[in-house]
C-alpha cells in the first residue's frame, strides 16, 4: 500500500487529502500524471497552446475555408428570395414562420402568445411552407 495526496491528482481538492491505495493504482496515477505533463510540454514546444474556440482566428482560418465572392453573393440572393417569399405570405403565416424558423420559437410558444391551439399553428406553418415552395419555384 502506498499513501498518495489526492490534491496532487485532482484539481477540485483544495485541501490535502491523504489516502492509502494499492501499488498498482499509485503506479497508474503516476503514469497518467507524467503523460499529462509530457502532453503539456509537447504543446508548449510546438506552440500549439491555442484553442479552436479562441477568438484570434488562427485555427478558424485553417479549419474553415472562407467563401468566395460568388458564393457570398449567391447566399445573399438566396436570403433575399427567402425573405421575399415570406413577405408574400399572408400576414399570420409569415409571422408564424418567421417566429418558428428565424426566432427559434416552438409551435407551443407561438400558440400561447397568439391564444390559439398548437394544431392551428402547425397547419398554418405547413401551408406557409407550401406557399413558399410554390413562390420560389415560380421565381426560378
Amino acid at each position: 500500500m502506498k499513501t498518495i495526496n489526492l490534491r496532487d491528482y485532482y484539481s477540485y481538492y483544495t485541501v490535502d487529502m491523504f489516502i492509502d491505495v494499492p501499488d498498482e493504482i499509485a503506479v497508474a496515477l503516476l503514469k497518467s500524471k507524467r503523460q499529462e505533463n509530457a502532453h503539456r510540454r509537447r504543446l508548449y514546444r510546438h506552440k500549439a497552446q491555442y484553442s479552436l474556440d479562441r477568438d484570434d482566428g488562427i485555427e478558424h482560418d485553417i479549419c474553415f475555408t472562407s467563401l468566395s465572392p460568388c458564393e457570398v453573393y449567391e447566399h445573399k440572393i438566396a436570403i433575399e428570395q427567402l425573405y421575399a417569399a415570406i413577405a408574400n405570405l399572408p400576414d399570420k403565416q409569415g409571422k408564424r414562420i418567421y417566429a418558428h424558423y428565424i426566432l427559434g420559437m416552438s409551435k407551443a410558444q407561438i400558440a400561447r402568445t397568439e391564444g390559439v391551439s398548437k394544431s392551428r399553428i402547425s397547419e398554418s406553418i405547413e401551408r406557409g411552407l407550401r406557399n413558399i415552395k410554390v413562390f420560389l419555384e415560380n421565381m426560378l
